[in-house]
């Protein structure tokens, strides 16, 4: 059992056994808020075919509920400020925020709402819900690890993750590009998203 969901179990006629709580897991029961200061959001989408950007938002904020004893009845929620997209360049970042890509005035937040999950197995689970960005919401399957948990010198109780994703952003309205002469487009549709999130036990 983990705590995003349930092992799966191969089907049987039998009533299913009832799996022990792991205490480790029950006790971490309970509602956290994501730390942006020790979180990272990021992303990275391939460039004239022959190289990787990278960016990150710097601004988002984001809860989790953990269920150790219940774990599939885990939840997830993030709100990300398109404005703070930073990929380390100001003219490529104002790009971004134009109405070619992201339109930031128009729709200020990207937004996440698990809607399920489940264990895949040792410290591997899978948590999935609704991708919002430009109005548009379709669903994000996430692939995450979890990272264990610990008191920091501050007496704060964290958790923490990190995850993987891809999508593809014309799904999402995101189609701007531009032709290379060699062939091929300057921006790849298929963008990798990354998460390294640390979250705090609320009091």
């Amino acid at each position: 059992m983990g705590i995003f969901g349930r092992k799966n179990t191969p089907e049987s006629t039998e009533a299913p056994a009832v799996a022990a709580v792991n205490p480790e897991l029950a006790a971490l029961t309970g509602d956290y808020s994501i730390d942006p200061a020790h979180s990272t959001i990021g992303f990275v989408a391939r460039h004239a075919m022959v190289t990787n950007v990278k960016g990150k938002f710097n601004d988002f904020t984001g809860t989790l509920h953990l269920d150790g004893t219940d774990p599939s009845r885990s939840t997830a929620s993030l709100d990300v400020t398109m404005d703070s997209i930073d990929t380390g360049s100001a003219d490529r970042d104002g790009h971004l925020k134009s109405s070619d890509f992201f339109k930031t005035e128009e729709f200020p937040e990207m937004t996440f709402r698990s809607t399920s999950a489940e264990a895949l197995g040792g410290d591997d689970y899978r948590i999935t819900g609704d991708l919002t960005i430009l109005g548009v919401t379709k669903p994000l399957t996430i692939d995450l690890e979890f990272n264990g948990s610990a008191k920091d010198p501050f007496g704060n109780e964290r958790v923490g993750f990190e995850g993987k994703a891809e999508i593809l952003r014309s799904e999402w309205g995101l189609t701007w590009n531009a032709a290379l002469e060699t062939g091929g487009v300057l921006v790849s549709d298929k963008i990798k998203l990354n998460f390294d999130i640390s979250a705090i036990r609320n009091a």
